[in-house]
């Protein structure tokens, strides 16, 4: 009854390129591997001549022996932090013993350390829009296939804002509701002025003088310094 969704983000842009839907019974470091070829192929396909993921940064819940094995052999360097597991037996294991000090090596440098924190706040914002603001958490879905779907939608709505962001500075709904009034006063700021320029000037008032004000009327005199102006509302 219970599924796990996993997602690969670019940390450059901060784009979602693969959503997965598997088993919850599964570890990480398994489910992890369809997510990466998810993401690969996605990546190919928008970029057909680039060189495809080239780097793997990932949590402790995505190390063990056998995955860093696996990305060294498809050429894709790992940075994925390591879990205290003491003094460990690296007896006829030579090959792992090398890629994880190599991994090692990669996450205690200074480039290592920065795409780790940068892990932690492009793939955790995701997470909160998927899962957290747009009710993700519970799903009452039938099968795989259509628990995808679903996500696919939200992850193309994040996308979607991304992108909105980079064009117009604003990536969300709630985002235009100041801006929106904003646009519309400097709009109407315009045109007024655009009809001034256009129209010639009318004058609203003419010089008279106290005595021949209709006062008798009803219909208030405003002094403005040597003008005298006629106001019906009183305004």
């Amino acid at each position: 009854m219970a599924h796990k969704a996993e997602h690969a983000v670019d940390l450059e842009t901060g784009a979602i390129v693969g959503v997965t839907v598997q088993d919850a019974d599964e570890g990480d470091t398994t489910t992890s591997r369809e997510t990466l070829i998810e993401a690969a192929e996605q990546v190919e396909a928008v970029q057909p001549d680039g060189n495809g993921i080239e780097e793997v940064v990932g949590d402790k819940g995505y190390h063990s022996n056998q995955s860093l094995v696996d990305l060294e052999a498809v050429g894709v360097r790992s940075y994925i932090s390591e879990p205290d597991r003491g003094r460990r037996n690296w007896k006829n294991h030579s090959e792992a013993r090398a890629a994880v000090y190599r991994n090692r090596r990669r996450i205690r440098s200074a480039r290592g350390l920065r795409l780790l924190r940068l892990r932690g706040e492009r793939l955790e914002r995701p997470f909160a829009h998927l899962y957290e603001t747009g009710g993700m958490r519970r799903v009452h879905l039938r099968g795989h296939a259509n628990i995808r779907k679903r996500l696919l939608i939200d992850a193309g709505g994040f996308n979607l804002g991304l992108l909105l962001r980079q064009l117009i500075g604003v990536g969300t709904p709630r985002g235009l509701q100041g801006r929106l009034i904003a646009v519309l006063a400097t709009l109407l700021a315009l045109s007024r002025d655009l009809w001034k320029r256009v129209t010639p000037h009318r004058d609203l008032g003419r010089r008279i003088s106290p005595l021949e004000a209709p006062r008798d009327r009803g219909i208030p005199v405003v002094h403005i310094g040597a003008r005298e102006m006629l106001f019906t509302t009183g305004c």
